[in-house]
């Protein structure tokens, strides 16, 4: 079989993975000399602890187990099972971590409430003063800027594989085959389209409105920390963000305890991963009314250092890079992805939200399912 796959960020490379994987030969189409949206423009997280549970639950850890055997195969990953940690203060908080503890599926996360002692001894560095942390062992990271040249390497590897970057998909021709702005048509036995927030142009005609939105966040990141972050770090206004943690405590929070006037502004939380570097990712925010702003708000960062400093009990290094990005949602948040069958032979699969890089290898893998691949 032979697979042509249009989009060459994480969802479409795992799509293109997943097809080697099977035996078949992937083209892998990219409008852009490299992808450059969202499968880059993210925190690296294999984020297990914030999922709804059920079918995103369920899907999030297949990824986890999936993306583990794949780092064992390609290291340049950067694969690490480091876990997660949200240090929490007052009651209301330390509430919704309890409730989080006692869920049904709080195993297969691998929850626990820590002391701050004990969360220390995971995290040396959270230095600040917090009354407990919720653990999630689940939880994990890769190198985002890096991850989609490290698979396709592996891929170039397999003779299967052929990447052509700079071309982009203008139009489905006939059944299979899809024609670019050179003028070439590549046929194949099916045709995935990976576009992840370009939602207009190909898209729109191909498959009209889809029930995906876009939406917009701004992170950093800074120098070397000079000592490990052993663990991604949240803060427990991303209690109030992922439906893992919905619950009557949770609700008592939203009540009795009101978010940062920046926060609440902005749909904001924090999430940290340190990459390889040495460095910290930091973010994020959630932007959803279109047109989007050109710029990036400074107070947003501000309210990230304060934060992020809270809990390290020490300055934050300097930054060095500030950037936002788009990524795309199903409007129906409950939904994993959306993936649709456009024209004969001919799918669209796009939509996984802020899930993409948790949820890509198990996304492929059931498109694969699917298809019959």
């Amino acid at each position: 079989m032979k697979v042509i796959v249009v989009g060459a960020g994480v969802v479409g490379t795992m799509h293109a993975w997943q097809a080697v994987e099977r035996g078949h030969e992937v083209v892998h189409i990219e409008r852009e000399a490299e992808a450059r949206g969202a499968s880059l423009r993210n925190f690296g997280q294999i984020w297990v602890s914030g999922r709804a549970g059920g079918e995103e639950l369920d899907t999030a850890l297949r990824a986890r187990e999936l993306w583990e055997g794949i780092g064992a195969r390609v290291p340049k990953l950067g694969f690490r099972a480091i876990g997660s940690l949200t240090p929490v203060r007052g009651e209301l908080e330390l509430a919704v971590a309890e409730a989080a503890v006692a869920r049904g599926d709080a195993a297969a996360r691998g929850y626990a409430l820590l002391t701050p002692d004990e969360a220390r001894a995971v995290n040396p560095a959270l230095r600040g003063a917090f009354d407990a942390a919720l653990w999630c062992e689940r939880d994990a990271a890769v190198e985002p800027r890096t991850a989609q040249l490290a698979l396709r390497e592996a891929l170039l590897a397999s003779g299967r594989y052929t990447f052509l970057p700079d071309r982009e998909v203008r139009e489905v021709v006939g059944e299979h085959a899809v024609r670019d702005d050179r003028g070439e048509v590549h046929s194949g036995d099916a045709v995935v389209l990976c576009t992840g927030a370009w939602l207009s142009g190909l898209v729109r005609e191909v498959a009209g409105e889809i029930p995906v939105r876009r939406v917009r966040l701004q992170m950093m990141q800074t120098d070397p920390l000079g000592e490990p972050l052993t663990t991604s770090v949240a803060d427990a206004d991303s209690f109030r963000y992922y439906p893992a943690y919905a619950s009557e405590a949770l609700d008592a929070l939203n009540a009795g305890q009101a978010q940062d006037p920046t926060a609440a502004a902005h749909r904001m939380q924090l999430l940290m991963v340190q990459r390889l570097d040495g460095g910290l990712t930091i973010g994020d925010t959630h932007e959803y009314e279109h047109p989007f702003a050109f710029d990036t708000l400074e107070d947003l960062y501000e309210h990230l250092t304060r934060v992020v400093e809270s809990l390290l009990g020490r300055p934050l290094p300097r930054v060095r890079r500030r950037w936002a990005g788009v990524y795309a949602q199903c409007t129906d948040t409950t939904r994993v992805v959306h993936r649709q069958q456009v024209r004969d032979g001919v799918w669209l699969v796009t939509g996984p939200g802020g899930r993409g890089m948790t949820c890509s290898p198990a996304i492929a893998e059931t498109t694969a399912n699917e298809l019959g691949w």
